[in-house]
């Protein structure tokens, strides 16, 4: 399982009677401060039978099932790291992360070298986002599965929430390398080369990405981000007007303003930007460009272009009642008398 993939709710926490005389929750079992156990007993015959029924019912889906063979097995054998990984399991598929993560923590304690315990506690810590507790289970995971493929991805993406796109890189490439066909991977590899200013990079991994994911929008929008950090102008156009083609939204279009404004075009620039604004009136940065579009066509027209003039105080005005903090348009507005 890897942090795009879980899905769940919440299941709350029941009991099971023990011998009819002794109640053990869940919470007990998971919290209870009892000392690392150094040599683990192997689970008998029949715990490993029922162990199997209650794997075999949580990969059902039959969550309340499994939840309740592992607390049997548990309230019998509280040493039985593989049922706590399980109830870890459960409440990962069911987005219970607070409650997943002090299961896989119990379980790495009782065997530190089992990979689902290490995995499991990192990504339940991922998606708590606490991030360093994460990293550092990912990498005790490596150290049992170096080749481990969601690992190493998730400790890409880790790495990169976390600012650190140099050692998102490492893991990322390594991601990359164990899967090529995963359109995820390639675009966290393109993001991380992004960061660290590797732009023509970012752009190769970007491309197959887009050719390997069936959700294309964001990486089209860090694509196009990189071809416009290399001046690239008019691929990013190209590319901007494919985004609008599959989604029309404000940001896509101000982004086709901008590219054209780049280019020279600036009657497409300002069809562009108008579009913007017809889908979000306050999207101040795309009357910006519309106001700076027809501030150029009226100083162009030698300022006899009055309905230019009145498009660019229009917008302006309208600009700053969405974000009254833009110095730089006051000044305009001021400068030229509009």
């Amino acid at each position: 399982m890897t942090c795009t993939v879980v899905s769940a709710a919440m299941l709350a926490a029941g009991c099971r009677p023990f011998e009819e005389t002794l109640i053990i929750s869940e919470e007990t079992l998971l919290t209870a401060d009892r000392p690392p156990v150094i040599a683990v007993p192997e689970p008998s015959e029949s715990q490993r039978d029922r162990l199997a029924e209650a794997n075999a019912a949580k990969d059902a889906g039959e969550y309340e099932l499994a939840l309740s063979l592992f607390r049997e097995l548990l309230a019998e054998n509280p040493t039985l790291t593989t049922a706590y990984v399980g109830i870890g399991e459960v409440h990962l598929d069911r987005h219970e992360y607070a409650r997943a993560e002090p299961a896989f923590a119990r379980a790495v304690r009782l065997s530190p070298r089992n990979f689902d315990a290490q995995y499991g506690h990192g990504l339940a810590l991922h998606m708590l986002e606490r991030f360093i507790g994460a990293v550092k289970a990912y990498h005790r995971a490596l150290t049992i599965r170096p080749d481990s493929f969601k690992t190493n991805s998730n400790l890409a993406t880790t790495y990169l929430q976390m600012a650190k796109p140099a050692s998102s890189l490492i893991f990322g490439q390594k991601a990359v390398e164990l899967d090529p066909s995963d359109g995820a991977a390639r675009a966290n590899l393109g993001a991380a080369y992004e960061q660290v200013g590797r732009n023509g990079d970012a752009f190769d991994q970007y491309v197959v990405a887009i050719e390997l994911l069936e959700r294309t929008t964001p990486v089209l929008i860090n694509l196009i981000n990189v071809l416009t950090k290399e001046a690239r102008y008019r691929e990013a156009a190209d590319t901007v007007q494919t985004l609008v083609k599959l989604e029309p939204s404000t940001n896509a279009y101000e982004r086709l303003g901008w590219c054209f404004f780049r280019l020279g075009e600036y009657d497409r620039s300002l069809e562009a930007y108008r579009s913007a604004v017809g889908i979000d009136p306050a999207h101040w940065p795309s009357l910006n460009g519309i106001g700076v579009n027809a501030i150029n066509a009226w100083l162009l027209s030698n300022k006899r272009d009055e309905a230019a003039a009145t498009e660019a105080r229009d917008a302006f005005r309208q600009s700053l009642r969405a974000q009254p903090d833009q110095p730089k348009v006051i000044t305009l507005l001021s400068k030229y008398g509009l």
